[in-house]
């Protein structure tokens, strides 16, 4: 990989790469925009097969972390660590302390999270090093485990959904087919049990679909039917790229709302088949900014009340995005990315002409 090319093409600002010898942390920070302000994005864990690999998902996921938090008109950046190993046998305490101090040199430049492959006690380890980290249990006034305001998020983002499907946003009655069974997918079905809707589950877990089916009375099925499921709304809430060429066409949904990440195989192409099919796509980027807002409420000094407020907001969100989808007649994955993008382009003139303004006022002096 030319990496300086890479970085050119897609404007990251800096990649920061960490080692311990000690610990074992071998660790990439990629920072890619800090327009809005500074870049927050978690710490992903796993077992990659190559440096090369955790390269690209760093850099992937910093850039997909300046758009989610630019869509959800927060006033910051985007940016993402991955630390190369096993979360199941790798972890210290040391490895995570010495993330902490790699962070801590960034100067605020970067604010970490929980990801995959970590946990909130890991966010404990790198908070005796640094401040500059969220979803903590130990600093006061932290917000905890997100999973529950992401699952809270989806929810408003799927009731937005089905008002653009089905002409109303009421989920009574509707049968919401979910791929996947864990923390965020739980609490989604939660608040769709809660309103009424009828649920189809499937996951690699068998325990984790048992409570599903126990606590909310869903149908469960076998992973690769979920895509065959005659339902109202589908929610990937599992692995990404599984909507594609095969399973696009199995759909029987009139919408797709869910909390995994990168759910398009190919953003352009698949956008287009969703389309094509009459299929209603809400954004995932959009759809799971819940968790982000909550841990982004931190910076001010956590306030849950103000931070579930925010994250109705997505709500909102999702209706500029069918909006501009409408005017610039473009798929709703491509209507997402510009609202990102048109965000960031108005701060950038805002702040130019602060700039402006303070270079000459320095003149006169």
């Amino acid at each position: 990989m030319n990496l300086f090319e890479v970085m050119t093409h897609d404007d990251y600002e800096q990649v920061v790469f960490c080692q311990d010898k000690v610990s074992g942390l071998k660790a990439i920070i990629a920072i890619h925009d800090t327009t809005l302000g500074p870049a927050l994005g978690g710490c992903r864990m796993w077992p990659y097969n190559s440096e090369e690999e955790a390269l690209n998902d760093a850099l992937r996921l910093a850039k997909g972390m300046t758009y989610k938090n630019a869509a959800a008109g927060l006033n910051i950046g985007g940016a993402k660590t991955v630390i190369i190993g096993d979360p199941k046998k790798d972890k210290s305490e040391a490895m995570f302390r010495a993330l902490g101090r790699y962070i801590e040199s960034l100067n605020g430049r970067y604010i970490t999270a929980e990801d995959v492959g970590t946990t909130v006690d890991d966010m404990n380890s790198i908070y005796m090093e640094t401040n500059h980290v969220t979803g903590t249990s130990d600093a006061k006034g932290a917000s905890g485990n997100p999973s529950p305001v992401t699952a809270l998020g989806v929810y408003y983002a799927m009731k937005r959904t089905a008002k653009e499907a089905f002409g109303d946003d009421n989920l009574t009655g509707k049968t919401i087919s979910i791929q996947g069974a864990g923390n965020v997918a739980t609490g989604l079905a939660k608040h769709l049990n809660d309103e009424g809707a009828h649920i189809v589950v499937t996951d690699i877990n068998q325990d984790a679909i048992d409570r599903m089916v126990n606590d909310y009375g869903a149908t469960a099925v076998l992973p690769d039917e979920i895509y065959d499921v005659d339902a109202d709304i589908f929610a990937p809430c599992a692995l990404g790229a599984i909507l594609n060429d095969d399973t696009i066409p199995r759909l029987k949904v009139k919408a797709v709302c869910g909390s995994s990440n990168n759910q398009l195989l190919d953003i352009e192409k698949h956008g287009q088949m969703l389309k094509d099919r009459g299929i209603v796509y809400g954004p995932d980027f959009i759809v799971n900014a819940g968790g982000v807002i909550n841990v982004a409420d931190e910076l001010k000094g956590y306030d849950r009340e103000r931070a579930l407020e925010k994250v109705k907001t997505i709500y909102d969100q999702m209706d500029k995005v069918f909006e501009i989808s409408k005017r610039d007649d473009i798929t709703t994955a491509e209507a997402a990315d510009r609202l990102a993008e048109e965000r960031i382009d108005s701060m950038l003139n805002v702040r130019g002409n602060f700039l402006q303004n303070e270079k000459s006022s320095l003149k006169t002096v």
